[in-house]
């Protein structure tokens, strides 16, 4: 500033770059642009009465282009120093991301030893011998959740505003946002789920351990998968609700020979297997009441009662028997699952 004040110049580029420079240091060390920015105005307003050029100034006019030269001076440094600040705060954040998604990974994934998973996860408030839950946010169609997105900034600053500092881990995985949450606060996963059910979210069962977190993860995904596939209407799913439906999917073979045997017959209906096959379905989610399932197909109870004739007659199996309902309902739900009869099983 003292030679500035004397020759009015600009500052160099190197000068610049020595702010910016000091700037990134400052944040590193720990300091605020804040109170970087008031430091630097606080030294410039105390030296400015002993500048060679303001002491020096001949007269008005001398003394205002002096003035107006430091304080461009003063206003090129102060932008180099903010924006070294800001440049080493973007890095802070890079590598702090980055650490996040490689923990996130090996979290999720168990790839890593588990006492070292364990001690990285207390720098991100996880104490992994807790039991845990796993939510997974799935995004609207045509979109991914990263960590740009904003309902993952609005997660973020909701929960901090309610909760104030909490355990929950909130990280976006493949498109999808998870929260890895301890039992013991539920009212914060609570709080994710409902900020996040624009679309579809799935809750696992608590599970204890590194270990049990995979668990729990793959719970949910496999949740989300279930909803997809069955075509189910909910915004919230529970895992421990599915949990029927990897029972019969464990033995695929015996799934698709009963969906063959008893649906194979509903092909060779006057306009294919699917509508009777949707009919099984609305009936049994209507609890077997006529006039409810004819409502949810848009049909007439007649016309419903037909169609229930026909898959009577076809397959040899009445919706109307309490066993042989059965028998029906779980043929169906395998159809739905393995995709017959678009897709062969």
């Amino acid at each position: 500033m003292a030679d500035v004040s004397a020759s009015c110049r600009t500052l160099s580029r190197s000068e610049r770059e020595g702010r910016r420079v000091l700037g990134e240091q400052a944040a590193d060390a720990g300091y605020g642009l804040r109170d970087l920015t008031a430091v630097h105005l606080a030294a410039a307003r105390r030296a400015w009465a002993t500048l060679p050029g303001v002491t020096g100034a001949r007269d008005t006019a001398e003394l205002r282009k002096t003035g107006t030269a430091v304080l461009a001076a003063l206003e090129a440094g102060i932008a180099a120093l903010s924006e070294g600040h800001e440049r080493a705060q973007r890095h802070a954040v890079r590598r702090a991301e980055a650490a996040r998604r490689a923990f996130v990974d090996d979290l999720l994934y168990g790839r890593s030893d588990p006492g070292r998973i364990a001690e990285q996860a207390e720098g991100f408030g996880l104490r992994l011998a807790d039991r845990h839950v796993v939510a997974v946010a799935a995004p609207p169609d045509g979109e991914t959740y990263d960590e740009a997105h904003p309902l993952l900034r609005r997660v973020e600053r909701e929960l901090a505003g309610r909760f104030g500092d909490h355990d929950a881990l909130i990280a976006p995985k493949d498109g999808r946002l998870v929260c890895v949450a301890p039992t013991t606060q539920q009212h914060t996963l609570d709080a994710f789920v409902t900020l996040c059910s624009v679309h579809r979210v799935a809750v696992s069962r608590p599970h204890s351990g590194a270990v049990g977190v995979v668990r729990s993860y793959e719970e949910a995904l496999s949740a989300l998968d279930l909803a997809a596939r069955l075509g189910l209407g909910a915004k919230v799913l529970s895992a421990a609700d599915l949990l029927v439906f990897p029972v019969l999917l464990r033995d695929r073979a015996a799934m698709a020979d009963l969906i063959t045997s008893v649906l194979g017959p509903l092909e060779h209906a006057r306009g294919g297997a699917e509508p009777l096959l949707a009919t099984i379905s609305a009936y049994a989610e209507a609890g077997y009441v006529n006039a409810e399932a004819a409502r949810r197909l848009d049909l007439s109870v007649r016309a419903l009662s037909y169609r229930l004739e026909r898959i009577a007659a076809l397959t040899g199996f009445d919706p109307d028997d309490s066993l042989q309902r059965y028998t029906l309902e779980t043929a169906a739900l395998g159809a739905r699952l393995l995709g017959w009869p678009t897709s062969p099983v």
